[in-house]
């Protein structure tokens, strides 16, 4: 078991977007940014030089430029290799062993290297906050903010987002930067994400955070 092989579909546009209930804005002095599971076990189910992957990797990557620019702390969260039987819990029973041993398959994927003063976390759950110190470390930076993006969209980063909401720590999802096993479920995490967080594209973030942006 472990993630299938996944077909190349579009990714999502800003008319696929669906409305946010919460009305938040976006502050590079309140927010951190997040790459979930950006590894190269779990990146390599992709087709490669296709969609999704190509757009989710350029947008993180866009994403991640400006918040180094503007102050804002980077957090990679990664599943540790090779755990021994019984450490993934329940999640080996759907998602099978996880990231094994092979050369470089817990490793971030090449372009998103983590750089000095980026965060890198071992997260043993598809929930970056359960069982790390992701939450803490948020309180230090003195952050309410947590932009959300990687994969996969339904599941790690969906639960991630939904936890930020439970601690009173605003989550935006950024909808093309992030993708999924197919479309299908793609949309339908970002239909369930806007129950507890802002969902928007990279275009509108950068927009956002930009210090010259024009209203």
């Amino acid at each position: 078991m472990g993630p299938p092989a996944i077909g190349s579909y579009p990714m999502p546009g800003r008319a696929d977007v669906p409305r946010s209930h919460a009305s938040w804005d976006v502050d590079p002095g309140r927010a951190a940014l997040l790459v979930h599971d950006m590894q190269n076990h779990f990146v390599a189910p992709f087709t490669p030089g296709h969609s999704p992957v190509v757009e989710l990797v350029d947008n993180i990557a866009a994403l991640r430029e400006l918040a180094g620019a503007l102050g804002m702390p980077v957090v990679f969260s990664a599943e540790p290799a090779a755990r021994r039987p019984g450490q993934r819990g329940l999640v080996a029973d759907i998602w099978g062993p996880g990231t094994g041993d092979e050369p470089d398959a817990a490793a971030i994927i090449h372009p998103l290297t983590p750089r000095p003063g980026e965060y890198l976390l071992a997260n043993v759950r598809p929930n970056a906050f359960l069982r790390s110190h992701l939450g803490r470390l948020l309180r230090t930076e003195g952050r309410d903010q947590l932009i959300v993006c990687g994969v996969y969209a339904h599941h790690g980063v969906l639960q991630t987002a939904t936890d930020a909401f439970m601690n009173d720590i605003q989550p935006f999802v950024v909808a093309d930067a992030v993708a999924d096993l197919s479309a299908e479920e793609h949309a339908m995490a970002l239909r369930w994400a806007v129950r507890t967080g802002v969902v928007c594209t990279t275009e509108a973030l950068v927009h956002d955070l930009s210090p010259n942006r024009t209203p």
